[in-house]
């Protein structure tokens, strides 16, 4: 992860940042941060899980979407750049024509762990949603082979590991019938 230059941003500044089309960037304390490009592998697991939530999602005729490539605002100066979240349909209605930026807590949020991201997904991401009040966070690590879910509960998040052939239990979904090798192997999955 690199830093940009040191100039401060707004909330909305960011929302409207368009000097780098070319890279993403998450708005941290006013700074930003530009994302490194995911690995395949990243890229696989988050197009899998987002086709699971979605036949979840129209299996249980829930009132949800779920979104990659968009924002969540995390603090006055802070916006975060998930590799997938979950939030009500109703929740983004009337943002439809502007940035992509959630100002509202989703209820389950997903990020896929790469080396870059270890630190910010395990500790600064996990703060900020904690704050912010989402009630589920799913870290997915490939490189230790894990996948860890993250329950809200009186403002601090609860952690469950999952490893293996562990069934994985979500509250929002709990329906949803994955094992972590599922997951982590995606790529072999049809």
């Amino acid at each position: 992860m690199l830093k940009t230059q040191e100039s401060l941003y707004t909330f909305e500044e960011y929302c409207n940042y368009n000097d780098d089309p070319d890279n993403r960037y998450e708005l941290v304390n006013g700074k930003l941060e530009i994302m490194n490009p995911p690995t395949f592998r990243h890229l696989l697991i988050a197009k899998f899980l987002e086709q699971e939530f979605d036949k979840q999602i129209k299996q249980l005729n829930l009132p949800w979407v779920c979104l990659k490539d968009a924002g969540i605002r995390t603090g006055w100066r802070k916006s975060r750049l998930p590799d997938l979240y979950i939030i009500p349909l109703e929740e983004i209605r009337e943002y439809l024509d502007k940035s992509a930026i959630s100002e509202t807590p989703p209820l389950l949020v997903v990020e896929v762990i790469s080396p870059d991201s270890i630190k910010r997904d395990y500790r600064y991401k996990r703060s900020e949603y904690a704050a912010l009040g989402i009630p589920e966070y799913w870290i997915i690590d490939p490189l230790e082979n894990t996948i860890s879910i993250l329950q809200l509960e009186d403002g601090f998040y609860e952690e469950k590991k999952f490893t293996n052939q562990d069934t994985i239990i979500s509250l929002t979904f709990p329906e949803l019938s994955l094992t972590v090798t599922k997951v982590l192997e995606s790529e072999k999955n049809d």
